[in-house]
């Protein structure tokens, strides 16, 4: 029995890969497979269920120019209407009869003499497929950092991203590990109802007003009745986004002004100066994740909550032991300690020309032509890879431009039976010797301690440009003469 060839397998249900399952249906392509290791789609939407779990990024500009989301109901949505999107998405380009979920893939190997990929699950189910489309993402798989004693504490733990719903959190002794991009949304939900709320912050982070904007239901009404007029709230706020990424070069007037903004919006909230001192970056603007909040600080100033920057010594049955002598009885631990970002391909084993694995390829320095093409895994697109990810503008709109230049390789690869489309050597060496100097004036160059950077210090989760360098740049290259067919 001939086994059924797929034109393209994508792997993962999250925005990267349920947007090219999309971008294909919307050439024509049918001929795919998206394998789900979850029983539901929607990726980190799917996953990140805590307390006040919503997108830091502008709604207008986080959804697909194709689709664009005109019901959503304000200008930061919440977890629950990103997920409905998604699954909006899903019934839109009839993706549903293309996925399968509760499906874990655990090895992909490049046939050489017949030209496609074998992948395989958790349960020994062989797919073949011409594309191998893996959109893992950079932020799903959960990081829990290991402490002294941990194993003896009697209380509840879990990471946000896991967030244990069966715990009340009501009138508890509850510690934050962690205080960064999820800890200032779920921090101002816990700190409501917490008898008492420890946050241990290992550094402040830079955070901007939020000012949320919840649309009327006439504004929900123009969106839908005439989308030219979300079009053209989506337009400008993408264009503000982009203009504002010289606030992540060192030394711009754009930097210190951002750098201002945050201190302002700081000064604004919080009147203590000893706690204001705590809260203060000793970084330059643009090093981590810049964050957005109007209930953070508040949250920080109410008398159950303590910010505590001493280290963590170790853990016993009953509290957390810190270096500075203080211990604080505990009842429940969560950890927003954020994830495994540099971890491209996860626990699955992807196996190129000659039987070399990608992470041999790769080690700790994960690189990708575009961001989507490695030399010797041939028909292989990523989604989302190495140095694609930002820090002003929505991730969505580089998703966009890679699902675009996927589809149309594999476009080619069904028009040409014989067609392989690898990188050379020279060429991803190239490119990312070029993006990395690209990135010498750039605030993730910085000091700081930032998952933008591997153990070497080497920038490899960020792209250098705005969203637009990068569209040029792709769309310029879309048949490179560096690309091998």
């Amino acid at each position: 029995m001939t086994e059924h060839l797929y034109d393209a397998l994508i792997i993962g249900a999250g925005f990267g890969g349920l947007g090219a399952a999309a971008q294909l249906t919307r050439r024509g392509i049918r001929n795919f497979c998206l394998l789900e290791a979850g029983d539901e789609i929607g990726g980190v939407w799917r996953d990140n269920t805590y307390p006040g779990a919503a997108c830091d990024t502008q709604s207008v500009i986080y959804c697909y120019s194709y689709l664009p989301h005109l019901t959503v109901s304000r200008m930061y949505a919440g977890r629950d209407e990103l997920l409905s999107y998604l699954h909006h998405l899903a019934q839109h380009f009839a993706l549903t009869d293309h996925i399968r979920l509760g499906t874990r893939v655990v090895r992909a190997q490049w046939d050489q003499s017949r030209s496609h990929w074998v992948v395989t699950d958790q349960n020994g189910n062989e797919f073949h497929t011409r594309a191998l489309i893996p959109a893992w993402g950079q932020l799903g798989t959960p990081h829990i950092p290991t402490f002294t004693g941990q194993d003896s504490f009697r209380g509840a733990m879990f990471h946000s991203a896991r967030w244990d719903h069966t715990a009340d959190l009501t009138g508890k002794r509850v510690a934050s590990i962690g205080a960064a991009a999820s800890a200032v949304q779920y921090v101002p939900e816990i700190a409501a109802s917490a008898r008492q709320l420890v946050v241990f912050q290992r550094s402040a982070n830079y955070i901007l007003p939020r000012n949320q904007q919840v649309f009327t239901s006439a504004e929900r009404d123009t969106h839908q009745n005439d989308p030219e007029t979300f079009h053209a709230l989506r337009e400008r706020i993408h264009n503000e986004r982009e203009a504002g990424f010289d606030r992540t070069r060192r030394g711009t007037d754009d930097q210190r002004d951002g750098a201002d903004d945050a201190r302002r919006h700081l000064e604004s909230q919080v009147a203590d100066p000893d706690l204001r001192a705590v809260l203060t970056p000793g970084y330059d603007f643009g090093c981590k994740r810049i964050l957005r909040s109007d209930d953070y600080y508040p949250a920080l100033t109410q008398p159950n909550v303590t910010v505590e920057t001493a280290n963590i010594l170790r853990f016993t049955p009953d509290g957390v032991l810190v270096g500075n002598g203080e211990f604080y009885p505990l009842d429940v631990v969560v950890f927003g300690t954020g994830f495994a970002s540099q971890s491209f391909q996860g626990d699955t084993a992807i196996i190129g020309r000659g039987g070399r694995s990608l992470h041999e390829r790769w080690g700790s320095t994960p690189e990708a032509y575009l961001g989507m093409l490695v030399d010797g895994f041939p028909n292989m697109f990523l989604v989302y890879g190495p140095n694609t990810n930002l820090n002003h503008n929505s991730v969505v709109a580089m998703l966009e431009v890679q699902h675009e230049f996927i589809a149309e390789s594999v476009e080619r690869l069904c028009a040409y039976s014989e067609l392989n489309i690898d990188v050379e050597e020279y060429a991803i060496r190239g490119y990312n010797a070029w993006l990395q100097v690209q990135l010498e004036d750039s605030a993730f160059t910085s000091e700081c301690s930032s998952w933008y950077k591997n153990s070497d210090g080497k920038v490899i989760n960020n792209w250098c440009g705005t969203v637009e360098d990068y569209r040029r740049l792709v769309t310029a290259r879309t048949r490179p003469e560096a690309v091998r067919s």
